[in-house]
């Protein structure tokens, strides 16, 4: 069957038809940085709409928490300061199809745990705008009563650290994610994006290499603690920053100044950046329970 899937970053918006692990139609636009709900609406009606009449149902992977079909998230600056959006509701009423929706990192870790070759217990990391996480402990995917399990960026990194946006001081996410190291920039970076800082630093600007590093160095500390409460086998990067070229292996330098208790397998995400699709997809079918 046919799935429509549609993901939600704080960057960008993508849509897709997805028949097993094949993703065809695919398309994408930026995320609206605005705070009414009708700009997200519209950009969601201009993706999905060519795609509706060859799907049977939509799954959705989004930032923030799903609860009771509405969108809420913990960085309402990830979406354009949106707090709540009844999402589902929407989309079942744009799309007259039966709607499933997930937290977008939740959705990347059950479609990269499909992905490995053995069946591991593992987590993973998206490192993009902000930073989420998704757990799989004895092939079950961890999703909480709330929503909340696997928001891993939203644990505490450095308590003198910058304001996190969901209220809380010194977040990995303000530290490590694409706007978090944005913000930390001074100077002559001052104003760059993350993108711009990692082709700084890949040029040797010490200052932008040294915002990379600390990001990479929030991260493995981030795994560390994550292996100690779960010990999972394998930890999967992805998102934008998390694939940049030359971030994961500084992220496994950094891991490996950990004691060896606390070391585990990294991986590049195998799906790249259509992990939430696929998973969403998955998830939708019925293969995770």
């Amino acid at each position: 069957m046919t799935t429509l899937a549609i993901d939600i970053g704080g960057t960008k918006l993508a849509a897709a038809l997805v028949e097993g692990d094949c993703v065809s139609m695919r398309r994408q636009c930026p995320t609206p940085a605005s705070h009414a709900p009708g700009a997200l609406e519209e950009a969601l009606r201009v993706m999905v709409l060519p795609l509706v009449k060859h799907a049977r149902r939509v799954a959705v992977a989004s930032t923030g928490m799903i609860r009771n079909g509405v969108l809420t998230s913990i960085n309402p600056a990830n979406l354009g300061g949106l707090a709540h959006f009844p999402l589902v509701a929407f989309l079942e009423a744009t799309t007259r199809l039966p709607v499933m929706a997930i937290n977008d990192a939740q959705a990347a870790a059950w479609a990269e745990f499909c992905a490995l070759p053995e069946d591991n217990d593992m987590a993973f990391l998206t490192v993009s705008t902000g930073v989420g996480g998704g757990i799989v402990l004895n092939g079950k995917l961890q999703r909480g009563s709330g929503g909340l399990a696997g928001h891993l960026g939203h644990t505490l990194a450095d308590p003198a650290g910058p304001m996190c946006g969901c209220g809380r001081k010194g977040c990995v996410e303000a530290i490590a994610s694409g706007r978090g190291i944005a913000a930390q920039a001074q100077g002559e970076l001052a104003g760059l994006d993350a993108k711009a800082i990692f082709t700084r630093a890949a040029q040797g600007d010490a200052r932008a290499r040294q915002l990379v590093v600390h990001s990479a160095q929030t991260l493995a500390r981030l795994i560390a603690n994550v292996k100690a409460v779960t010990d999972c086998q394998t930890v999967v990067v992805g998102g934008s920053v998390g694939l940049a070229e030359g971030y994961l292996p500084l992220v496994k330098a950094c891991l490996s100044q950990e004691p060896e208790v606390y070391q585990v397998a990294l991986r590049s995400a195998h799906y790249r950046h259509d992990a939430g699709l696929l998973g969403a997809a998955l998830l939708a079918q019925g293969d995770a329970v």
